[in-house]
Formats: structure tokens, C-alpha cells, sequence
């Protein structure tokens, strides 16, 4: 049973530690409730799950209004008595057609608008994110805050190097369209640099990705890595030559900021909250221009001043974003929202 808080007046807070993991939204999720002193939900399903909604109020459902739930993801409960605190990183499954649905639709479209209407608070990760969501769910602006993401102090340059005894491009993706991978294969391809330079992805190849690849004649020069540890990223980052990250659309774009704090040069896109990441640290690009891509990828390769230059400015734009100041501005947000009424407002 849910219940019980600290004397006085300060809130307990009952926090979903279901999504902390080895992904984006679990790693966001590891550092905001590190140093936060909650209980956890007594669930254990998947807190992704269309219905999950309603198991999170069944579970919540002795709280009230002196408590407070958090959520580091896009879970909120269906009807909850105590404010609510959830986390929208982005608006990818309303924005890109190739990563939504009919159900995705349907419960963006009810539950979690109505969530926007009745939390207390919607944290995001970018300022692309929060003018997503003030303008698609028509909440207050003064509502939604942006946190931002950061980066692991693991993520440094000078780790010992990785096994891979080929010089390479790394892109750290996962065979989802809006990843932009056809193209990334496409720009290489039509690149010209040295024969034994390689592009290496992280994960397994599609049968479509590698029918895409041999049509291109760049098999020999193409490889995947498969999933790598979390351990083992910095080394994977620091031996490449650049990252390469030209995704169509991202809430934030974390391995760019990764990349940088290694210390490896950054291609990436000029569009949604990559530009926020990478400020004038990166070489910037339209994701849909193959002969842009390839020119930067060109120019990365043949310049070392140039990679010099983009590794020092990256590592002092990595240090701008520390997981301690994501931390901070959530915890500011739980204590402004211990005197709201749980009630719709839109």
C-alpha cells in the first residue's frame, strides 16, 4: 500500500523507477532520481505499455494532494488524487509517420493530452520539445520545463582504444527510419576518402539496411558492432574519427553530447534540438542533402586542424551540460508543485 509522508509540510514523493535503464530515457531517468529520496511504485510491468496508465492509478490510488508522483517518462496515471510530475523527451510518435500508429495516435490524442491538462508539471529535455508540446497539447508555456539532458562523467577522451583495427566513422543509431541511416550509407558511399576508412554502426543490421548497403557496393566497408556495453561507449567513441549523426528528428541527440565530452568530432544535423546540443561544436548539416553530408564527411576526414578544432570546442560544450543541473531544475520543479490541485485545467 502507497501511503504515508514526512512531517510537516513537506511531500513524500512516490517516483516510477520502472524506466531507468540502458537507454535514453532510463539513463535520464538514473540521474534524476539519484540523489532524490522517494518511494518507488509498486509495479514492475512495462511503464511504455498503452495500459499502464491505469495500472499507475490503481497503484497511486491512496495518495493525496500532500503527496507527489514522478515520472522520468511518458507514463502518467489515469485519474490521481496527488500532483503529478511526467516527462515528455519529444513528440516523435505524433511528428514522424514512419514511428507512429493508430493506437500511438489514439493515446497521445486522449491520455496523454489529458495528462498534459492535469500535471503539475511536463519536464522535457530541449527547447525544440517544449514548443512541440506547448503548441500540440495547448498547456501554458510556463508549464512545461525544459531540463535538458547530460552527460556520464565515464564519457572522456583518452580511454584506452577500442579493438575495431580499422580507422572509422562511428553512428550510434538503431534501425529507426527517422535515424536517417539510408542516407548516412548513401553520403559515404558517395564520399571520397581513404579506401580503409570504414563506417561502423552500433547494433545488428536489417535485412532492408544491408540489401541498401550491397546496392551501394560498400559491404567490404560497412560493419555493425552490435549492442555495446555502456562500459565500453567511451572507448568506441574516442577511437573513431568523428560521429556521424544526421537523424531526421531528435528530442535532444545524446550521443552527440557524448561524442564531444570523448573528444571525437561531430557531424550532425541542423534540424529539431540537435542544433542545441552541438552549438558551433559540430559540423552542421541538412539531413536530406546527401551531397551536404558528404562534403562534410569529405571535409572531417582531410582536415585535422578541422578535428582539432571541432574536439576542443566539443569538450567545453559537453561541459555545459552536466547530469547534476538536469537533477537540480527537476527538483525545483517537485517542490513548486506541492500546493497544485490535481484537477484539469485545459
Amino acid at each position: 500500500m502507497l501511503c504515508g509522508r514526512h512531517s510537516g509540510n513537506f511531500i513524500m514523493v512516490y517516483a516510477d523507477q520502472r524506466w531507468i535503464g540502458d537507454h535514453g530515457i532510463g539513463r535520464f531517468a538514473q540521474h534524476i532520481l539519484a540523489n532524490l529520496k522517494y518511494r518507488p511504485v509498486p509495479l514492475l510491468s512495462n511503464p511504455a505499455s498503452p495500459l499502464d496508465s491505469w495500472r499507475l492509478a490503481r497503484a497511486l490510488n491512496q495518495l493525496d494532494r500532500n503527496d507527489l508522483f514522478l515520472s522520468p517518462g511518458y507514463n502518467s496515471p489515469l485519474f490521481c488524487s496527488a500532483p503529478f510530475i511526467f516527462t515528455i523527451h519529444d513528440l516523435n510518435h505524433v511528428d514522424r509517420q514512419e514511428n507512429s500508429s493508430p493506437l500511438k495516435r489514439l493515446y497521445y490524442a486522449t491520455i496523454l493530452k489529458r495528462a498534459c491538462c492535469r500535471a503539475a508539471k511536463i519536464l522535457t529535455v530541449s527547447e525544440f520539445s517544449r514548443s512541440q508540446i506547448v503548441e500540440w497539447s495547448g498547456v501554458s508555456p510556463e508549464k512545461v520545463l525544459n531540463v535538458r539532458c547530460g552527460v556520464d562523467t565515464v564519457h572522456l577522451p583518452g580511454v584506452a582504444a577500442h579493438e575495431l583495427p580499422f580507422p572509422y566513422l562511428l553512428c550510434v543509431s538503431n534501425r529507426k527510419k527517422h535515424k536517417n541511416e539510408f542516407r548516412t550509407v548513401e553520403a559515404f558511399a558517395r564520399s571520397h576518402v581513404p579506401a580503409e576508412l570504414r563506417l561502423v554502426f552500433t547494433g545488428e543490421p536489417t535485412a532492408e539496411l544491408t540489401e541498401w548497403i550491397d546496392s551501394l557496393h560498400v559491404g567490404g566497408r560497412v560493419q555493425f558492432v552490435g549492442t555495446v556495453p555502456e562500459g565500453q561507449m567511451p572507448s568506441l567513441y574516442c577511437s573513431a574519427e568523428a560521429l556521424i549523426f544526421v537523424s531526421l528528428y531528435e528530442g535532444f541527440g545524446l550521443p552527440v553530447l557524448e561524442a564531444m565530452a570523448c573528444g571525437t568530432p561531430v557531424i550532425t544535423s541542423n534540424t529539431t534540438a540537435l542544433p542545441e546540443v552541438a552549438g558551433d561544436a559540430a559540423l552542421m548539416v541538412s539531413p536530406t542533402c546527401l551531397d551536404e553530408i558528404a562534403a562534410a564527411i569529405e571535409q572531417i576526414i582531410g582536415n585535422a586542424a578541422l578535428r582539432e578544432q571541432l574536439r576542443k570546442k566539443g569538450m567545453v560544450q559537453a561541459a555545459r551540460f552536466p547530469w547534476s543541473a538536469s537533477a537540480e531544475k527537476v527538483h525545483t520543479a517537485l517542490s513548486s508543485a506541492s500546493n497544485y490541485s490535481a484537477k484539469e485545467v485545459c
